[in-house]
């Protein structure tokens, strides 16, 4: 049963959005226990990493290059894109409130689960998170008309926990259990990891359900906007990374596309604007559609090398 659910993860993950939408109530009682989902899964992706390879790749300036594409270049392209439409100060803080978040922590189990090494994308997540706290004050401070403050205590202790807890309870297992065992139960840890990422989509669908209730236009004028956004972040990851091999790109795309918005509320909270919660609920459709589309991409590309 869960090879199945592994093997169709990408089109389950959209199901899952669905089912969060069709579902609200259910939705919402699944959201207070999305922050223990992203320990769990944090801790088992990580096991799987070899620790000292991770920290190498953390320290690696391209990382944090990344990073700056991640939470700055994005930044600029929106907030470029937003003022010569005419959007409204708080969209647009709903929007760069986005960009300056950090990657999902589910995205190393996303690329694995496309057939891609998760080093590179556990490596871009945590640079891209550590850089949240500063992409997202800039951005308050330039659009914000209020008096803000950044609950930096419960960041950093989120940061402690989701991040460098999993590190060191992985980094202990290593040190305790024989390698050759540990492949063993990884390799069936890894099926159940991409599980625990469907609670994100099913968790986070239902906000934008109410919405879909309250406001139908508006609602799809959001949904064509999350669309957007997240399309723009996967062409600027695939096209900055393109040179470094198709492999990096797709890797640097998924990522760039994946954002943990949950985390940014709780740590910015109302001073997001009024909407940024349907934003957010808006843009799970979209982020779980990428996996769908690189193994397409992948498929065709190669059906084309075979043919040549």
């Amino acid at each position: 049963m869960l090879s199945f659910l592994s093997r169709h993860s990408s089109i389950l993950l959209i199901a899952a959005g669905f089912a969060g939408f069709a579902f609200p109530d259910l939705s919402a009682s699944a959201l207070p226990f999305l922050p223990y989902v992203l320990f769990t899964l944090m801790l088992f992706t990580l096991i799987g990493i070899d620790q000292r390879a991770l920290v190498k790749a953390i320290i690696d300036p391209g990382a944090w290059v990344y990073a700056l594409v991640h939470c700055g270049v994005t930044t600029i392209v929106v907030s470029i894109f937003g003022i010569a439409f005419g959007a409204s100060t708080e969209l647009l803080m709903a929007a760069t409130a986005v960009c300056a978040t950090g990657t999902l922590f589910a995205t190393p189990a996303i690329v694995r689960s496309v057939g891609f090494a998760p080093l590179k994308a556990m490596a871009f997540t945590i640079t891209s998170t550590l850089m949240m706290p500063v992409a997202l004050y800039v951005n308050l401070v330039m659009l914000s008309t209020d008096e803000f403050t950044l609950d930096l205590q419960d960041y950093c202790l989120r940061l402690f926990i989701f991040i460098f807890g999993p590190m060191l309870f992985s980094y202990t297992i290593h040190k305790l259990v024989p390698e050759h065992r540990l492949s063993r139960i990884h390799g069936k840890l890894a099926q159940f990891t991409i599980i625990l990422v469907f609670s994100f989509p099913f968790g986070l669908t239902g906000q934008y359900r109410w919405l879909w209730d309250s406001d139908r236009s508006f609602a799809i004028t959001m949904l064509f906007i999350a669309f957007a956004i997240c399309v723009l972040f996967f062409v600027i990851g695939l096209a900055l990374y393109w040179n470094k091999g198709r492999s990096e790109a797709y890797v640097a795309a998924i990522t760039s596309g994946n954002r943990n918005v949950l985390l940014t509320y709780s740590v910015a909270g109302a001073f997001l604007g009024p909407l940024y919660l349907p934003l957010i609920g808006a843009l799970q459709l979209p982020i779980y559609m990428q996996p769908v589309l690189v193994k397409f991409f992948l498929k065709r590309d190669g059906k084309r090398t075979a043919k040549a």
